[in-house]
């Protein structure tokens, strides 16, 4: 007879076949996500973790005085293991080209304390092989510890950091900068720039804006100063005189959002054209792939990027989520395009 759980549902089935506990309608409760259309981008994860224990006992673990040996070299190998073993071990991770695994050993009064960095080119973070690696290290350590002192805690076990993706760049509340992070400097080194929103229902208030100051962040983080915002209504003649206004007062960069869709009020596009600027093809094929990535509707978008002289406009689709996906996209792009826009060279 088949074990049954609490509510009756069977565990095993006649002749061991597994049962469908765990399942919703007969469909399989977990999945792997789909990352194949996503596009491989450099990820870096750091993960910390400590092992808290007596003063003299963290001195013989930093002397490799321990009865079984080094410590630090096994642990060291321990963690880089235990980042390559990571998808055997969390059924739902993602099999990883790691490039590199690094790990850093620092004692303190009490702790030692543990930074696992972990690098790859992948469709998908690292967070979990960083994790892996700095927890599997703290118990090598532990192991090796214990026969001299039983009394020791892990703690403090969380991601510091986070670089590539769609995000960018993530930190924990109480993390520090990666050293990358520290000697790039910002994307862009502007004085100012604008972010128009252009919506109907959120000119009324019937709806909240929530692209315009996602934008505004995004913006500032990568180096801008000062970003000037807009909120307008599907008016083309109100666009393009607010357009003209930001140019005539010398404003290198102008971000809209909104009205790039099919929608019988989306005339962004249309009202670019007659500023007769230069379009720049790529950088809207560049914001359309990525949001592709997200969802196949984005190749309906009709987001683009003008140059009118020397300022840039770049027109991303309405939802919080595309517009600031596509400005992501080309961020690496804008100090370019308008250093050559100013006379520059291609260096």
């Amino acid at each position: 007879m088949p074990q049954n759980t609490l509510d009756g549902s069977p565990v095993f089935g006649e002749g061991g076949t597994v049962s469908t506990v765990g399942k919703a309608g007969g469909k399989s409760a977990y999945r792997m996500i789909d990352v194949g259309e996503k596009p491989v981008t450099r990820r870096i994860c750091r993960a910390t973790g400590s092992l808290l224990a007596r003063p003299e006992t963290l001195r013989r673990i930093e002397r490799g005085e321990l009865p079984k040996g080094n410590a630090l070299a096994l642990a060291e190998a321990a963690g880089i293991a235990a980042v390559k073993k990571t998808p055997d071990l969390l059924p739902l991770c993602h099999p990883l080209p790691v490039d590199a695994v690094s790990f850093r050993f620092m004692f303190e009064p009490h702790r030692l304390r543990v930074e696992c960095e972990v690098v790859a080119h992948a469709k998908t973070g690292v967070e979990m092989e960083a994790l892996s690696g700095v927890t599997a290290c703290l118990l090598c350590v532990y192991d090796l510890v214990k026969g001299i002192d039983p009394a020791l805690d892990l703690d403090e076990i969380r991601l510091i950091e986070k670089i590539g993706g769609k995000s960018g760049q993530w930190m924990h509340p109480r993390g520090e900068p990666h050293p990358e992070s520290r000697k790039n400097p910002p994307t862009l080194q502007l004085p100012e720039a604008v972010v128009i929103t252009l919506s109907d229902r959120c000119s009324r208030g019937e709806a909240e804006d929530t692209s315009g100051p996602a934008l505004e962040s995004l913006l500032i983080s990568a180096g801008v100063s000062q970003v000037h915002r807009e909120l307008l209504p599907d008016e083309p003649e109100l666009l393009l005189s607010r357009l003209n206004t930001w140019i005539g007062k010398g404003s290198r960069l102008i971000v809209t959002t909104g009205g790039t869709g099919l929608g019988p009020r989306d005339h962004t596009p249309e009202t670019l054209k007659r500023l007769k600027g230069r379009s720049i093809p790529g950088m809207g094929e560049l914001m359309r792939s990525t949001g592709a990535s997200s969802t196949p509707y984005a190749w309906l978008s009709r987001s683009e990027a003008v140059l009118i002289e020397k300022t840039l406009i770049l027109a991303l689709p309405g939802s919080r989520k595309g517009s600031v996906e596509s400005l992501s996209a080309v961020l690496p792009l804008i100090g370019h395009t308008l250093e050559i826009s100013s006379g520059g060279d291609h260096k």
